[in-house]
């Protein structure tokens, strides 16, 4: 059965926000665990909550048995609202993220994992409400481009929205989904990359195109008062590992190389950020 057939296992709900808004999302609960939710995961600008399917697969296999896990589609991203405004900050995406948990009537602290993009949206929501987050994962993070000067920022932002006008998505998608893994990974690994980075909004994405322009993570994470673990693929060239090694260096967090993987490092490394997690057993 192939990763795309693999995800049908973890269907799509939606729930309705208290100002109108949705928000789509996947979850998980291992056999023994509670009705707490214990993790909280957010993708990257390419992605969606099915890039999260090692995870979802590592708790529903038993072997996560005391974890309950939450993936949601960003706001524009399947059938979750867009988000108001044209150019939103990540603060704007982490307000909707504490607005989706208390729909949810998720109270407790949780780990909260950001992927590239996602990593911008989960550093703001810590900032937002520290006492909610337990720990912070931030996983080949995207550290936008709020220090760069205003000709690079305007030039990514233009390109990237360029590229999306001139291929659509799923052009964006054949172009692009090669880049995101190693040459270690596999033909499953890079069709499911595709497919799951070819279902994105246009609208959705150009929103969180513009995030990336006004992001900023370093300082971010300067204000964020709970453990922080920033990881990285060795072979990532989206994210660069060496960017990562300087983040956590300049936080003083702890960096954890994930081996030759690519950016796409939740499934083709998912082993290793499912221990990163916390997601498996401890050994007796």
């Amino acid at each position: 059965m192939s990763l795309i057939d693999q995800l049908s296992a973890f269907p799509a709900e939606t729930i309705a926000l208290a100002d109108g808004a949705r928000v789509q999302f996947r979850r998980v609960r291992g056999a023994g665990g509670t009705a707490a939710v214990t993790h909280v995961l957010l993708h990257g600008i390419g992605s969606a909550s099915g890039s999260w399917l090692a995870q979802l697969q590592q708790v529903a296999g038993g072997t996560g048995a005391r974890s309950h896990v939450l993936a949601w589609d960003a706001p524009g991203y399947g059938a979750s609202s867009p988000l108001a405004m044209e150019s939103p900050r990540a603060a704007d995406y982490a307000l909707r993220l504490w607005a989706w948990l208390d729909a949810l009537a998720v109270t407790q602290a949780v780990t909260l994992v950001g992927h590239s993009l996602g990593a911008l949206m989960a550093a703001a929501a810590a900032v937002q409400a520290p006492s909610r987050v337990a720990r912070l994962v931030l996983l080949a993070p995207a550290q936008g481009y709020a220090q760069a000067s205003a000709e690079l920022r305007e030039k990514k932002l233009s390109d990237r929205l360029a590229n999306l006008e001139a291929l659509g998505p799923a052009g964006i998608a054949r172009k692009r989904a090669g880049a995101m893994l190693s040459a270690e990974a596999d033909e499953s690994q890079r069709a499911f990359v595709e497919h799951v980075m070819a279902q994105i909004d246009p609208a959705g994405y150009t929103q969180a195109a513009r995030m990336l322009a006004s992001g900023d993570l370093p300082g971010d994470l300067r204000r964020v008062a709970c453990p922080v673990t920033i990881a990285n693929g060795e072979s990532d060239t989206i994210t660069p590992p060496q960017a990562a090694r300087d983040l956590a260096q300049a936080i003083g967090a702890p960096y954890v190389s994930l081996g030759a993987v690519g950016h796409s490092c939740p499934l083709q490394a998912g082993a290793p950020v499912n221990r990163l997690l916390g997601l498996q057993e401890e050994l007796a």
